[in-house]
């Protein structure tokens, strides 16, 4: 197997310093993306072959340059200490809506939870944990959130494929939650009128 594009696409990666798709790295080097997993598992197969302190991942058909994580602690060194707060039960659990339902709205975030949850998602935005997916067609037009590759990245996922499967206890809930939406779709509608009912008034 050819080992003609592995110096450029190590150069490629190193210099992006973050994930980039699999389509742009095959229009780069004007190759098809077949190719470019074959190079990409040239470049992995030697690094783990002969030890280096590289590694590839794979994010949702994106490719990522990283250091292994055995040099870690050699690395932290040479870094600036971050100061960074584990998340919280709440961020946790608000996290795990929108991953198993997303996009979602926060309605139906808090609606699902039972508690409001405008903290939990304003902190896993600011972690880049989840972001911002269009809007809902319905009156009011409410925000749409979805997880972001660095939430893959985070939690070591190639896709939300690699979400793990939820307890068999938990079969039933997708149902309930679409139920939720609707409830809560209908909840939002109510409140829009209030507002231009006020507003007439």
């Amino acid at each position: 197997m050819s080992h003609k594009y592995d110096s450029i696409i190590e150069s490629i990666l190193f210099a992006a310093g973050d994930s980039l798709p699999k389509a742009q790295l095959a229009e780069i080097l004007q190759i098809s993306q077949k190719e470019v997993e074959e190079q990409i598992e040239n470049l992995k197969r030697f690094y783990k072959e002969n030890n280096r302190g590289f590694k590839i991942i794979e994010i949702d058909d994106e490719y990522q340059l990283c250091t292994v994580e055995e040099n870690f602690r050699y690395i932290q060194c040479i870094k600036e200490p971050k100061r960074r707060q584990g998340l919280s039960q709440a961020a946790f659990e608000t996290l795990s809506v929108v991953a198993y339902n997303q996009p979602v709205t926060r309605g139906s975030i808090e609606f699902i939870r039972g508690v409001n949850s405008d903290g939990s998602v304003n902190k896993l935005i600011e972690r880049g944990l989840i972001e911002e997916r269009g809007r809902l067609d319905a009156p009011g037009r409410p925000i749409l959130y979805g997880t972001t590759l660095e939430f893959l990245r985070s939690f070591g996922l190639r896709s939300l494929k690699d979400l793990p499967e939820l307890e068999a206890v938990q079969l039933e809930l997708p149902d309930d939650i679409e139920k939720a939406k609707e409830e809560n779709l209908q909840l939002e509608l109510s409140i829009d009128d209030s507002e231009e009912t006020l507003k007439g008034d």
